[in-house]
């Protein structure tokens, strides 16, 4: 078995590698290539933290992945990551384990992936302004995968404590040392949203970030903080302005994603008002954005063949290059 540190990793699979195996596992997955069971979530209350166990198999590959991520957001209070997660990945054909690897980085680039993806087909092509809400763990890998489908030239962060926001401009401003456009911190989610051409909703909200009367003509909406079904980042307004909701899947959304099973439940909203799944998009069965006016929201909770996917390319790319350590159990 191989196995993968985050340092090794980074040093061989970047954004846009991530961009590129999302998008085609998206593709696969809409073409019943892939085959996802819904993930097991358990919660430990005493420490408001949660575990998620994420299976998957992609059949023209013939791997099979598991991830499993710990979320303990209080983890910052004593100097631990607040997620930490591993995926083991497994060779379909013989059943023998051949790696194991940190999936933190990797968590983190395959979630703002599908973002990037979801955005390059939802999200106005002359978007310029972006806000980000909620500035955590996730934050870094959202703004960077909007950055490789959109040239933008505003970024807003806003989050609940400055301090974290703060942090979250010193990121930017490191990993783009040359990006040149506008980078500022906000006290106000609402008036911020009023001018932002994509909003990023990257929290662990339990109400809505935003009122979604104010979001502006055209805006395009990534929610993909909220993965539980009490979880909500996004309001009524908001879904009754979109005019294409679409999701990473359906089966996922109607176990997990509090932003709609929280108005469904009050019958304020449909799961029938659901415009497509992102693969739908991307195979040509749906349409992506058609007009400049539309506003669109995607909402992810999670797919674990995205895992899989960039868990196989790691591999691959580390066992070509002779990186990781090779154990046996």
């Amino acid at each position: 078995m191989l196995v993968l540190t985050q340092k090794e990793i980074r040093q061989i699979y970047s954004m846009k590698d991530c961009l590129r195996d999302v998008e085609q596992v998206f593709r696969d997955n809409a073409a019943g290539l892939v085959h996802t069971p819904v993930r097991t979530a358990i919660d430990h209350p005493k420490y408001g933290a949660t575990s998620l166990y994420m299976p998957s198999y992609l059949k023209t590959d013939d791997y099979v992945g598991v991830k499993v991520i710990s979320i303990f957001p209080e983890n910052h209070a004593v100097g631990i990551k607040a997620l930490q997660s591993v995926i083991l990945l497994t060779e379909a054909k013989t059943g023998q384990h051949v790696a194991m690897m940190d999936a933190s980085f990797l968590t983190v680039l395959r979630t703002g992936a599908s973002s990037g993806v979801a955005t390059k087909y939802l999200a106005h092509r002359q978007a310029k302004s972006c806000v980000v809400l909620g500035c955590g763990a996730q934050a870094v890998g959202q703004i960077q995968a909007v950055m490789e489908v959109r040239s933008l030239e505003e970024i807003a962060l806003y989050n609940r404590t400055r301090a974290r926001a703060e942090e979250m401009a010193k990121t930017i401003r490191a990993l783009y040392p040359e990006w040149s456009g506008e980078l500022r911190i906000v006290e106000d989610a609402d008036q911020a949203v009023k001018t932002a051409d994509i909003v990023i909703c990257s929290t662990k909200s339990e109400s809505p970030l935003f009122d979604g009367a104010n979001l502006k003509p055209g805006a395009h909406i990534n929610a993909i903080g909220s993965f539980l079904p009490h979880m909500r980042e996004v309001d009524l307004a908001a879904l009754q302005r979109c005019s294409k909701i679409v999701v990473d899947t359906t089966e996922g959304a109607q176990h997990e994603a509090g932003d709609l099973l929280i108005p469904a439940s009050r019958g304020e909203w449909s799961f029938d008002k659901l415009h497509a799944e992102l693969g739908d998009i991307l195979c040509g069965r749906k349409k992506g954005r058609e007009t400049e006016e539309e506003i669109t929201l995607y909402k992810s909770v999670g797919i674990a063949c995205l895992d899989t996917a960039v868990a196989k390319s790691v591999y691959e790319l580390a066992r070509d290059k002779g990186l990781g350590t090779e154990i046996v159990l």
